[in-house]
């Protein structure tokens, strides 16, 4: 029996992860974690129904340091060992607003790195005391290079990149894996009105997929879809003097 921790399961990618975990294995149990109370339970409700095993689940605003730690202690409980976990919390700020109001720029910045980080490094601790377990961070193609539309978005995606690109290494010595989720534009709540290119839109489905296989064939950093990788692969390999002349 898997268990698998969720944190910030209500987003569509975290849901349609675990929809792909339970078509893959239906004995699957879970700990659901994320701030809307009410939303929380009805999946929680679900996974159980769908598993015919208890799922448990926790209220949790990541930005809240001082309440990782009980978190952590009854998802061990629930579950007992942390087979697999997925972070997927994330924000996606208004770069105007953020270029005009620095305490709302750090806060952002917090929600989608700083927060996390402090919430992998008790993970982490778990992880490589268990000597196994595979957790995936979702990150960003948005932080491979800094872009004007974006940019406050973009470097706290880096720091996370490339705090778990560190902390994988320290991982894979104790037998534990962490893999980097780098998503390009995905159809859920969180995009939906942006003018985005229909052609590059990936559904959630599409991105859990990839990320449950990539999880269990221990992938490092996964683009997903993968043609994200030559995308950001061209984007970071312009001279920034023709870089800063394009709209991007």
């Amino acid at each position: 029996m898997t268990g698998i921790l969720v944190i910030g399961a209500t987003s569509a990618i975290a849901q349609a992860c675990v929809d792909e975990w339970i078509l893959r294995d239906p004995q699957s149990r879970f700990f659901l974690v994320a701030r809307n109370p009410q939303r929380l339970k009805q999946l929680a409700d679900d996974a159980s129904v769908r598993t015919s095993q208890p799922s448990g689940f926790f209220e949790l605003d990541v930005n809240d340091l001082d309440k990782h730690p009980a978190m952590i202690t009854a998802a061990l409980q629930h579950l007992g060992t942390l087979d697999r976990i997925l972070i997927a919390p994330g924000t996606l700020p208004d770069q105007a607003i953020m270029e005009q109001d620095a305490r709302q720029a750090v806060r952002e910045f917090n929600s989608n790195a700083t927060s996390l980080i402090g919430l992998m490094t008790l993970l982490a601790n778990v992880l490589e005391a268990q000597k196994s377990g595979k957790m995936a961070v979702i990150s960003s193609v948005a932080g491979d290079r800094g872009r004007a539309s974006n940019y406050l978005y973009g470097a706290a995606k880096a720091a996370l990149s490339t705090f778990c690109s560190g902390l994988n290494v320290r991982l894979s010595r104790s037998g534990a894996h962490l893999m980097t989720v780098k998503p390009g534009f995905v159809a859920t709540p969180m995009t939906a009105g942006l003018p985005l290119p229909e052609k590059l839109v990936a559904s959630p489905q599409r991105v859990a997929q990839g990320i449950v296989t990539g999880l269990e064939k221990d992938r490092n950093v996964l683009y997903v879809p993968g043609f994200w990788w030559l995308i950001m692969w061209i984007i970071r390999t312009i001279p920034t003097v023709i870089f800063k002349r394009l709209s991007l």
